[in-house]
Parts: structure tokens; sequence; C-alpha cells
């Protein structure tokens, strides 16, 4: 006996967008469309009747804006909700405080009369991956979380210099906005580079890179072509972009490209982790796959670990959905496995193991 499809209620004050959505999922034996409602009231109306699985919520609409809305059903009546959103720089950002508010993923917003079947494929497994998600009900106390520093880890008073080749990787996806969040701000600046891919749409990456350096004690920006990775800096791929390490004679250089996706992801970790693999930095490097759906990134982990790195995937209980860490463990990628909240700690020994300790200035 086959188990039933996955409930979902579209909403959006959008007709054109609430049909393109609904229609894109129609051949999606596993994904049925219950509902849909045109703003929050009668949303919450229809959770009630319907008792949906997932909700894929907008952000702009009358009456009550998604973001106060979803804050709402995370108190009252916590579920998977996937954000809908447009590319406009306020939405990104309140797209992104929605994630940090406690929906499980990003998609953007249909901009033409049809997804196509690529786009049509990404949504469906979101929703899959959102109906697997764990969640919890969002404290209004933990709000600060989201809004100061925290303080930076004690570290030797002695100026840290690192070996050039020395570098940290992460790759995440479903849930990792908020899993890098909590290993980034916790933090000292006397850390080797880092080099994040994160699947998220292009224009949000911005967005995000910028929301955690303003909460963060290193500093991290979205990677641009012909970037140099430098301790003190941690480096996001940008949506819709490959990013390649490469080394360049003494130093890193990073590469964007647009080829074919991965993983149906463009950022995709096994692009990152296996050019760092065939680039040589594997002996001095610290690898990470954090929460995310599908197998991305377990490959190029099992490359690197093979090639002498350090390699840690994401423990079950404190992933949002467990798929890519699971592919790594399976694979005998990760050397450890640990909870997110030991994932800041971890980058700090490893720093701490690799650093040449000077009271002088960096020569």
């Amino acid at each position: 006996m086959n188990a039933r499809p996955i409930r979902l209620l579209i909403v959006d004050d959008s007709a054109v967008v609430r049909r393109i959505l609904s229609d894109s999922l129609a051949d999606q034996p596993d994904i049925e469309v219950i509902g849909t409602a045109i703003n929050p009231y009668e949303a919450r109306d229809k959770i009630l009747e319907l008792k949906p699985d997932v909700l894929t919520l907008d952000i702009e609409m009358p009456l009550m804006d998604g973001l106060t809305f979803l804050k709402v059903i995370m108190q009252h009546r916590p579920m998977p909700v996937i954000i809908v959103s447009s590319l406009a720089a306020a939405g990104s950002h309140k797209a992104l405080e929605a994630l940090q508010a406690g929906a499980v993923d990003i998609m953007q917003k249909p901009d033409s009369a049809r997804f196509h079947a690529e786009d049509t494929a990404v949504l469906a497994e979101k929703i899959r991956a959102a109906a697997r998600s764990r969640f919890r009900r969002q404290l209004p106390s933990e709000q600060t979380l989201f809004t100061r520093r925290h303080p930076a880890p004690a570290t030797d008073e002695r100026k840290r210099h690192f070996d050039p080749r020395d570098i940290i990787l992460i790759g995440a996806s479903t849930g990792g906005t908020e899993a890098i969040r909590k290993v980034l701000t916790r933090l000292s600046t006397q850390i080797p580079p880092i080099v994040i891919v994160q699947h998220i749409p292009a224009y949000f990456s911005a967005a995000f890179a910028q929301r955690l350096n303003s909460l963060s004690q290193i500093e991290v920006r979205e990677a641009q072509n012909g970037d140099r990775p430098k301790p003190g800096l941690a480096l996001i791929a940008p949506g819709g972009h490959h990013l390649v390490l490469r080394w360049n004679g003494g130093h890193y250089d990073i590469i964007l490209n647009d080829g074919p996706k991965l993983h149906h992801q463009r950022p995709a970790v096994d692009v990152l982790f296996e050019s760092a693999a065939k680039c040589g930095a594997a002996p001095n490097a610290l690898a990470m796959v954090l929460t995310g759906m599908g197998a991305d990134g377990a490959a190029g982990l099992l490359s690197l670990k093979n090639a002498g790195a350090e390699t840690l995937a994401q423990d079950e209980e404190s992933c949002v959905v467990f798929g890519m860490p699971r592919e790594a463990i399976r694979l005998g990628a990760a050397r450890e496995v640990l909870p997110i909240e030991r994932m800041a700690q971890r980058i700090e020994e490893f720093a701490g193991r690799r650093a040449l300790t000077s009271s002088s200035a960096a020569v």
C-alpha cells in the first residue's frame, strides 16, 4: 500500500503564481495541492480545515505580511514552510528573516507564465524535503540570537599565522542558512580562510552574506571571481554560479563559472570539494557537510578524506534534513559526526593545530 501524498497548501496573493505552482505539481504523484489561499487569514482557516503537511508562503501579501504570519505559525502550529519570494533586495532580506524564524527553505517566485521542468523538479524536491524535515516551535526569547553578535571565543593572545594552503570548506542545503549562522557567529577572527557553498537562489546569496557579516566577528561576503581566500574571511558562493578553488603559485584563487548544474544545483558542493582535492588542498583542509537534501557533497567529501583532509558531517539530531550528511556518512566520507553546536569548536581546534603563533607581525 502506497503512502498518502504530501498535502500542500499554497499561500500567495497572486492568482498567476497560485496557478503556476499548482499546475507545475499536477504530475507529481506523491504531492497533492489540497488548497490555496490569497492571504494569511484565509490560510489560517484552511490550515485548520485541511491540515496540510507543508505550506508554500509568499512574503509580500495584503492584510498581514508573510513573515508576521510565519512567526504566528511557528509559535502556535509549527509546520514545514517553504518561502516563495521575489528577487527584490527587500524580498531577499525578508526571506532570510523567514528562514531564521523557522521556514525550511526558499524558492524563487516564478517570473514567467510557467515553471520549466527543472524548476518543477527543484520545487518538488523542496516540498519532499520539507515534509521530512525536523523543526521546532520558535520561542520569542530566541529572536535575540538573530540580531546580536556572539562574544568572540577566547584564543591565544599571540597573533596566529597560517600556512597559505590551510583552508576550511563548508557545504550545506536545506536548513543550511541557520546551520552556517550557528557556526560562523561563534568563531574568532584568528582562523584559516573559509569557503562556503550553500544551495541558495541567485540574489539571495548576497543578502545571506550581508546578514552573516553583520552578526559575525569574522568578515563574511559573497565571493567574486578572482577573490583570494584569507584568514578571518568567509566567502560564500553566489547563487547561480559554481565555485572552484584553484592553487596559483602561493595562494588560492576563487574561480566562478556557470557550468551545468550538478545534483540540480549551481552552486554545487561537490564542485567546490572536488576542486579542492584536485588542487592539493586536502592535507591542509577541514571540510564539512551540513544539513541538506540529496547527496551533494558526499562524493567530494570522500575525495578530500582520501587525500588527507579532516572531514565532518552534521549529526541527524541537529539536521533539518539529514540527506546530505547521511550520504556522506554512508560513503565513509566523514571522519567525525558532530552536532551543529560542536562545529565552531571543531574549527577553532583545527585553527589552533594549524596555527604558527608569533608575537611579531606577519612577514
